[in-house]
C-alpha cells in the first residue's frame, strides 16, 4: 500500500497510463496536443504548460519519436540519394529542416527531464536521446510484460526504481514496424501496451492506502 500520488502522464492521447494510476487510487491526468481517445482528465495542450509548481509527485512522459528516432536520423544530413526512377539517378537531400527540427524535440525532452517533478520517466524508443542527452537507465521489451511482440524502448528515470518484467512470453512479433502507411500510423505505434502500463502504476505507485 502506499500514498495517493499526483501523476502527469505527459504525451499520451490513449489514456493507457493515465487509467492505470487511477484504478490505484492515484490522482493522474494525461496531456498532449491531441484529444484523448477516451473519457478521463486530459489536458489537450503543450505539456510544458503544466511543468511549474511543486504539485506533481510522479511524471511519466513519452515525447514524440519522429525526429528523435535513430532511424531517421540519417535524414538530418546533407547527402546523396538514390533513386533509379529519378531523371539523374537520384537527388541531393538538404537536411537543415531536420536538424532544426531535431533540436527543437531535444529541447523539448531536455525540458521534461530537467521539470521540477520529484520523480520522472522519459520513455522513447532508440533514440538519439542516448547520444545528445545521456543514456537510458534501461531497456524494456513488450515481450517481457506479456505482450509477444518486440519494440525495444529506452527508460530514462529520475528517483525511480527500473522497472522489473512481470510476464516474459515467447512470442517475438515485429508488428510495430511492420505496421502499413497511413495518417494515424505514428499515433498508433507510440500507444504504451497495456502490460507496461500496469507495471508504471503497480511498482511506482501501488495501491493506494485506504
Amino acid at each position: 500500500m502506499s500514498r495517493k500520488l499526483n501523476v502527469l502522464v505527459a504525451c499520451e492521447c490513449s489514456g493507457i497510463v493515465r487509467d492505470e494510476f487511477l484504478k490505484l487510487g492515484h490522482y493522474a491526468i494525461s496531456c498532449d496536443i491531441l484529444p484523448c481517445d477516451r473519457p478521463g482528465e486530459h489536458h489537450q495542450g503543450d505539456v510544458r504548460e503544466l511543468l511549474e509548481g511543486n504539485f506533481w509527485d510522479l511524471m511519466i512522459a513519452h515525447p514524440p519519436c519522429t525526429h528523435l528516432s535513430v532511424s531517421g536520423a540519417r535524414w538530418a544530413t546533407d547527402h546523396w540519394v538514390k533513386k533509379q526512377n529519378h531523371p539523374e539517378g537520384g537527388y541531393w537531400h538538404d537536411g537543415s529542416m531536420k536538424r532544426l527540427l531535431q533540436i527543437e524535440a531535444l529541447e523539448f525532452v531536455k525540458a521534461l527531464v530537467n521539470a521540477p517533478i520529484p520523480k520522472i520517466c522519459i520513455e522513447n524508443p532508440v533514440s538519439i536521446i542516448s547520444s545528445r542527452i545521456r543514456k537510458p537507465d534501461q531497456w524494456i521489451q513488450p515481450w517481457q510484460f506479456g505482450h509477444g511482440e518486440t519494440k525495444k524502448t529506452g527508460l530514462w528515470l529520475k528517483n525511480l526504481p527500473n522497472l522489473t518484467p512481470t510476464r516474459i512470453v515467447k512470442g517475438r512479433e515485429d508488428r510495430i514496424h511492420k505496421m502499413t502507411p497511413s495518417e494515424d500510423r505514428g499515433k498508433l505505434r507510440s500507444i504504451t501496451y497495456t502490460g507496461i502500463a500496469k507495471a508504471f502504476a503497480k511498482q511506482w505507485g501501488g495501491k493506494v492506502d485506504e
